[in-house]
């Protein structure tokens, strides 16, 4: 079984920036990805890494803004948020994703585990 912790969030103004963290414990994963969720609203991936390769896919509505990386020896995946937007508030989860793709103009995933989200305010 995989865990994970994020960290990071916080309030931000339109235009900020902020960077969240994702602490993995396990192994076995093919991916980690961050996916976001407003309550009422459906679950939205944001973006994924590749456990192997370290191949990066990110959903459209964050592409060009969002930066996703990971450093090994620390076991931790970053989500480097830029050109924040109100649209962006919600709680943000680090999750690992056994598809990890982006084909056909269309971003895929799927979670397995995920951990218990961080608080992400984009407001003036």
């Amino acid at each position: 079984q995989v865990q994970l912790v994020e960290s990071g969030g916080g309030l931000v103004q339109p235009g900020g920036s902020l960077r969240l963290s994702c602490e993995v414990s396990g192994s076995n994963y093919f991916g980690i990805g961050w996916f976001r969720q407003v309550p009422g609203k459906e679950r939205e991936g944001v973006s994924c890494i590749r456990s192997v390769e370290g191949s990066t896919f990110y959903a459209d509505s964050v592409m060009g803004r969002f930066t996703i990386s990971r450093d090994n020896d620390k076991k931790t995946v970053y989500l480097q948020m830029d050109s924040l937007k109100p649209e962006d508030t919600a709680v943000y989860y680090c999750a690992t994703d056994s598809v990890c793709a982006y084909y056909g103009g269309a971003y895929y995933y799927s979670y397995d585990y995920w951990g218990q989200g961080t608080q992400v305010t984009v407001s003036s």
